[in-house]
Formats: C-alpha cells, structure tokens, sequence
C-alpha cells in the first residue's frame, strides 16, 4: 500500500516544497514586471527620452517654422550633448534625423554641431549618414561640415572595416573642388588636385592642400609652392574638440581612458614654457571601451592589439585587428609593429605618418624657444623610440623625412647629434636634382661651422647611406645611381676640405677611411654599378700619414677597387651589358696604384709625372739626403719605428744603423714578412695584387689594371 501510495502522488512534503518553489517564482516574476513597468514610465517620463522618440518617429514633410514641439525637444537634446555628451544609440537617431532631411535642409547642421558622443559613434550610423550623401538634396555647406565631423570623431569610432569598404564612394566626392580640401589624397587623387589647380589657377585652397601633400610625397608634387603662405585652413573642429574635452572631465576617467584622444587646450598663461606633450607615447588601448567591446565582439569578431601577448596570437587574429585609437602608441609595442610590417595596412601608415610629423614639427620646428628645450630626457627617448622603430621595419617613414629636410636648416649641429645623423641614416636617396637642395647645402654649412666631433659624425652617417638604401620603387636605377655618385662626390669633397681644416687629425681620417671601405665595395657587397675614387685630397694625406693603420687602411681600399674593377670588367665582357666602368674611373685607379708602388716599393718619390712634386733646388735645400726614398716601407714616417726594430733584430751587433740595409734581397723579404705579422693584412694584399717581379712595370693603359715590380 506504501508504494501504490507513492506511485499515485507526491507526499505532503513534497507537495509542500513545490508550493513553496511556485510561491517564489511568482514572486520574481512578479518583481521583474514591477521594475520593467517602472524603468518604463521612468523613460515615459524622461523628457530626453521623449525628445528622441520625437525625432525618431517625426515624419517627412512636418514644418519647422513655429514648430514648438521641435525647438523644445532639439534644445533638450543639445543641452545634454554639450553637458553629459549622446550615446550611440542617441548618435544614431539624430545623425539619421540630420541627414535623411526629414525637416528639410535647415536643421541639419545644427544637428550635426551638437553630435558629441559620450562613448563611441557607432559605425553602422556613419555608414548609413555616407549613404545620405549620394541622394543628392544635402547642400554642398552641410555635407562639407558632416565630412569635418567624421574626421574629427574618426578615433571614436567603434569598428571601421564597413567605413574603410566605401572610401572610394566617399572620394568620389573629389568632384567638388571645395570639398576636396578636407580629404586625404591617394596618388591619382593627387593628379585631380593638379587637374582643378591648371584649370581654376593658384587658388589659396589648393596650394595649401598640395602643400601639405608635397611634405610626405615630395615626387608627386613637382609644381613650385611659395614658401610663406598664410593659413590656408582655418580649425572650425575646435568647437567639437573643447566640448569633448568638457564631456570626458564631466565623465570621469574611464571614458578618457577607454577613447584616448589626444585632444588639448592651450594653456595661454603658460606659452613661454613648452612641455613636450607631443612626445609622449600614447599607451597602446583600445577604440572603444570595455562594456562596447563586449557588445561589439558578439556582432563581429573584433581583436584590439592590446589583447595580444604573443606573435602567435597575432598570427591567428591577423584579420581581425582593431587598431589603437592612438596610432603613436605602436611605436610602443613591438607586437604592433610586427603587425605594421606583416600587414602593410595603409590607412595605418597613413595615420601613424600624420601623428609622428605632427609631433616632430610641433615640438622641433614650431616650438617658441628655438628647440633649446628639446634637449630633455622626453625628447631623446622619443627620437631613440623612433630609431629603434625604423630599424625594425628597415625602413624610414616619410614624415620624419620630410621633418628632417626642414630640419636642417635650422639645426645647430649639436642639438640631440646622434639621433638626427640616425635619422638622416635611413631616409631613401633623393633624385639628384633635389639633392643639392635638400641634402648638400644644410650639410655643408653644418659641417664648416661645427667642431670636429660634428665631422666625424656626419662621415660616419654618411658611410651608412650607400650600404643601407635601396633604390626605391618611384626611381630609375639610372636616377638612382646618379644620386649615390653625387652623395659619394659630395662627401669627398667634404672630406678633402674637413682634413684641411682639422690638420689631418686621426680620427677624422678613420671615419673617412670608414666611408671609402664602404664605397670602394660598391659594385660587389651592394650590386650597384658604380666605382667612384677618392679625391686628391682624401688619397694624399692618407699616403702620407703618420700613422701605419691609416696607410694600411688605404692600401685594403686600393686593392678591393682593383676587385671590384677586374669583376666589373669580367662581367661586361661575358654579358655584354651596357653597363660599363668610364675610362676614366681607370685611369684614376691606375695612377693612384703607381704613385703608391713608385712611393712606398720602388723609391721613387717626387718624380715627374706624380700629383705631389717640388723643385729640385727646393729639395736640395731641404738636405735631406736620398729624398726620393722619404716615403718608402722602410724610411716612411709611419712604419719607420718597425724599420729600425727589424734593423736591431737583424744586425744586433751592428753599432752604425744602415737602414738602406735593409733593402738587399733577402732581408726585404724578410722585412716585410715582419711587417704582414705585425696585423697589416691590407698592405700584404696590395703588394701581393699589385707587385710582382717578373713582370715588367706598366704605366696604367685605359682599360687596364697595373702591374709593378720593385
């Protein structure tokens, strides 16, 4: 009975404890309609809330004109948007409001002024105001202040893959000559501006926008752009950035935080003393803040770089990265910067550009105190950051090279010295025809008027750029190779007037020496066909040095321009190219390789024929005895001291020292075996490519490499 009892129904235990179960969940139910009945008449109630639903829900054609409804519910809106800022939802309601002209033309660019987002600006509603564009009825006015506005919030955006798929409808709108002022050009964008300037003139508008395109793509704009010209734009976003820097104070951090924009006032009363604001790295965050990348993430996957910890997590999210709201802060994360050069997203270069040459010229160029302020600790981080950024990409950007070119004429040469030569390291080789201008007449005032240390410097920059450049995509190998000849000819002829002045100092020389073991490898280590000689100036006193390092040195730069000459030579032979090393460039090599046979072999110094030559009665004054074998291996200033301790080590007994002695067979054999121990391996080189003694001494035909004997 127990059991039938059991199987009919449940106890009255159990009866009760369902009871219990079905009390409580009425009760829930019942609360969670009270609170849903109450969050409803509160937003009833809400006059913000009222006046959106005006807006939402007002149909096309209602009047404006005494219209009290519509100034009242517009004046509520405004007031909370200059006060607490919109939320997307609100964005979004209004910005379809303003541009599908529902009330006419009239209203929407009041709409538009009072459109500050609290949060972020939903993208879908971008997309759709865009789309209002191409109806045709919006005035050009309205649809040039809507562009400014979307450029002014483009940081607040919550995604922007939909945005990025209709720039091109949005740079049809290059028609307009007026509107095409506030879009950032492409290349055959660029040939439109040059199109409208031929066709309306100088117009102010489009010099200045051409202008500003010339600083980041000088090749594009060759037309000549006056150097003062007032202030071709003036800031009409200045509005929307102040109320935005109100709203985020009045919000608290965690919107500041979370959009990161870098929007700031001036402080007037502080003008005399310069901060460098501009130098700070943004920190790596998101667009949008946490609670809208929740919502975010579920409608689109979505990754902010700030997520990743790995390259392998980069890897598997590659395609779906958010950029920073900060494009400075990537110069911060090396992850970043993998992505940049894995990715080669050109909007974001592009931004990365126009931040980084904003910061430069603010806080380098335009700074009131001259730039005295930027030689701080914030200044040299920056500019090290910079540094180490280029040198992973292998590449410079084109902002900090156009920085530099202005850079320079108002550089004092010790200002922050390593970071700027560092710089100038790894900017492309510009055209020969801007070389001159750009490069050669800012250098070379620097180098005449600054110490020596400033001349070592910018031999040791210099010897960087034929090794590290190469020849970039908007050049001719022809324009290419011009350029480097006259980079190489202009350093000489800095070198040959540097040792002059500095008295042939050592370590200038080693510098010098250091860019010439780069240029006489040219044409083997860097594949460039080019062979360029050392000047006069830089050969001689090399030669001629006191010290034996400096003339082994220049006896390992003559033997490598022999290599490099013999394989140029060879393959022109076996490939019939047209490339082909000047007769002339021959003949300079031939005769710098006689007067350093005949100088430091044969004992021929000071003879007819040689770039170095005095008169004889001159000489005979002199009274040094045997002049002609001054310079020889064994008499030579440089290796004089290892004459005489060889002379010591091979006659020990001998009291009178005949260093002549030392010229007989055997002992010059054994002479400069002791020279080659001694570490002097581009002097053993020289001699063993350049002398043998069993060929007759040539006189260096064209064409032709020479050949001595002692």
């Amino acid at each position: 009975m127990a059991a039938k009892l059991n199987l009919s129904g449940p106890s009255d235990s159990d009866q009760s404890s369902l009871n219990d179960q079905s009390v409580s969940s009425r009760s829930i139910n019942r609360s969670l309609r009270v609170a849903e009945k109450q969050r409803r008449k509160n937003e009833a109630g809400d006059p913000f809330v009222l006046a959106l639903k005006y807006f939402s829900d007002v149909e096309a054609g209602t009047p404006v004109l005494g219209n009290d409804d519509l100034e009242r519910n517009l004046v509520l809106v405004e007031k909370v948007a200059y006060s607490k800022g919109l939320s997307p939802e609100a964005i979004s309601i209004m910005l379809e409001f303003a541009m599908s002209l529902r009330m006419g033309t009239i209203l929407c660019p009041r709409v538009l002024k009072c459109l500050i987002p609290a949060t972020v600006v939903p993208q879908e509603a971008v997309v759709r105001a865009v789309v209002w564009l191409g109806v045709g009825k919006i005035p050009f006015g309205t649809q040039v202040l809507f562009i400014k506005w979307v450029l002014t919030m483009f940081d607040m955006i919550d995604a922007k893959d939909h945005l990025r798929a209709i720039y091109g409808f949005i740079f049809s709108f290059v028609t307009e000559e007026n509107l095409v002022c506030m879009l950032m050009m492409r290349v055959f964008r660029v040939r439109k501006l040059l199109e409208l300037q031929s066709k309306l003139g100088r117009q102010p508008f489009l010099l200045h926008l051409l202008s500003l395109y010339k600083v980041f793509c000088p090749e594009l704009v060759t037309l000549s752009i006056p150097s003062r010209m007032k202030s071709g734009f003036r800031n009409h976003n200045s509005p929307w950035k102040s109320v935005l820097i109100g709203v985020q104070k009045r919000n608290g951090s965690q919107v500041a935080s979370s959009i990161g924009l870098a929007f700031t006032i001036k402080d007037k009363t502080n003008t005399r003393k310069r901060k460098h604001c501009h130098l700070e790295l943004p920190a790596l965050s998101s667009v949008v803040n946490k609670q809208a990348q929740t919502e975010l993430s579920s409608s689109r996957k979505v990754v902010p770089l700030v997520q990743l910890h790995s390259f392998a997590q980069l890897l598997e999210n590659m395609h779906h990265i958010e950029l920073p709201a900060q494009m400075g802060s990537l110069l911060g994360s090396s992850l970043a910067l993998q992505y940049l050069d894995c990715v080669q997203d050109e909007s974001a270069l592009l931004r990365l550009n126009f931040w980084l040459g904003y910061a430069l010229h603010e806080e380098f160029l335009f700074c009131g105190d001259g730039g005295a302020s930027q030689n701080s600790e914030e200044a040299l981080q920056f500019l090290n950051k910079l540094l180490s950024t280029q040198h992973f990409l292998q590449e410079g950007f084109s902002s900090s090279e156009a920085f530099l070119y202005k850079f320079l004429s108002v550089w004092d040469g010790s200002l922050l010295r390593p970071q700027i030569l560092g710089l100038l390291s790894n900017i492309p080789v510009v055209p020969s025809s801007q070389i001159r201008q750009l490069l050669f007449e800012p250098l070379m005032q620097l180098f005449f008027t600054s110490s020596m240390f400033f001349k070592c410097g910018l031999m040791e920059f210099s010897h960087l750029l034929p090794a590290t450049c190469l020849c970039p995509e908007n050049m001719t190998l022809s324009g290419f190779k011009d350029s480097v000849m006259e980079l190489v000819n202009f350093v000489g002829r800095l070198a040959s007037v540097g040792l002059q002045l500095e008295g042939c100092h050592s370590l200038l020389l080693s510098f010098i020496l250091d860019f010439y073991e780069t240029v006489c490898d040219t044409f083997l280590k860097y594949g460039l066909p080019l062979v360029v000689m050392p000047p006069a100036g830089v050969f001689y006193p090399t030669l001629f040095a006191a010290d034996p390092v400096s003339v082994d040195r220049l006896a390992y730069i003559m033997y490598r321009y022999k290599v490099n000459l013999t394989s140029a030579k060879n393959q022109e032979k076996v490939t019939e190219q047209a490339f082909h090393i000047s007769r002339q460039t021959f003949r300079e090599f031939n005769h710098y390789v006689v007067v350093m046979v005949n100088c430091l072999w044969n004992s021929k110094m000071f003879q007819p024929g040689m770039d170095v030559q005095l008169g004889e009665e001159l000489l005979l004054k002199s009274n040094v005895p045997e002049y002609w074998t001054s310079f020889d291996l064994i008499h030579h200033p440089a290796f004089l001291s290892y004459a005489v301790d060889f002379h010591q080590r091979c006659w020990p007994g001998r009291k009178d020292m005949d260093l002549n002695s030392i010229k007989h067979s055997k002992p010059w054999s054994w002479y400069l075996e002791y020279l080659f121990t001694q570490g002097y391996d581009g002097l053993k080189q020289f001699v063993q490519s350049n002398i043998s003694r069993q060929l007759t001494a040539g006189d260096g035909q064209d064409n032709s490499l020479s050949t001595q004997q002692r």
